[in-house]
């Protein structure tokens, strides 16, 4: 019986050990190389406790973006896929969670969402932020208004607020514990001109950090119905 509880002892071991190793592969330790600190977009929280570092990649023949956080002795990468421009970041009041707003094309941009671990700062979730606020936003019965196109040009931000919980819209919520996020789109329509028409102009929702739940308060229900409002 002791021989088998230390072989059992050994097997979870060994299994622990190859776990340890695959998180250390998941994440390396320091930018590749081709990849150089541009400081001129290096960001930190307004304690300084947490510093963002951005990464360029400028031999190929698209500029490539790396974003690496630093916080206590711990050095992640954000995400492991490169994006085609630099970011701005926004972190929560308890340093908990960081808000990238990232450019993804001409006019268009979104929302990525990181939370602390032990371990450092790490991704949410596998989507970006602003993919699952536009699936919500299409749940919802504002999007049986909207003018349906085979392509949009979709647009996501944080509503400004952060800082001081939103007091702005005269709520009082729980510190730390929401987003307001806004969405605007536009759709290509054939044979209206011009042909890129506004579909989505400002609707807002409540991203609720605890939970990962999307909702609407009543607070923004008329703006919302405003803002989907088929254009003449």
């Amino acid at each position: 019986m002791t021989v088998r509880k230390a072989l059992i002892g050994a097997l979870v071991a060994c299994a622990i050990g190859i776990s340890a190793i695959g998180t250390a592969a998941a994440q390396p330790a320091a930018p590749p190389a081709g990849f150089n600190l541009y400081e001129k977009y290096t960001q930190k929280s307004p304690d300084g406790a947490v510093t963002i570092e951005q990464y360029l990649n400028q031999q190929t023949d698209e500029w490539k973006w790396l974003f690496w956080a630093r916080w206590q002795s711990t050095f992640t990468l954000l995400d492991p896929e490169p994006a085609l421009y630099g970011a701005h970041f926004l972190f929560t009041n308890d340093q908990k969670w960081i808000i990238r707003e990232q450019k993804i094309g001409s006019g268009t941009s979104t929302l990525h969402l990181y939370r602390l671990t032990p371990q450092g700062y790490v991704r949410a979730g596998k989507k970006p932020l602003g993919d699952l606020a536009w699936a919500f936003m299409k749940s919802t019965r504002d999007w049986r208004k909207i003018v349906k196109a085979p392509e949009y040009h979709d647009t996501v931000y944080l509503v400004e607020g952060l800082e001081e919980n939103y007091r702005s819209l005269g709520v009082d919520w729980p510190a730390n514990r929401y987003l307001v996020i806004g969405l605007f789109g536009a759709a290509d329509v054939k044979g209206r001109k011009p042909s890129q028409t506004s579909v989505v102009n400002g609707w807002r929702c409540r991203y609720d950090l605890q939970t990962g739940k999307f909702d609407v308060p009543p607070v923004f229900s008329r703006d919302n119905a405003k803002a989907v409002v088929p254009p003449t």
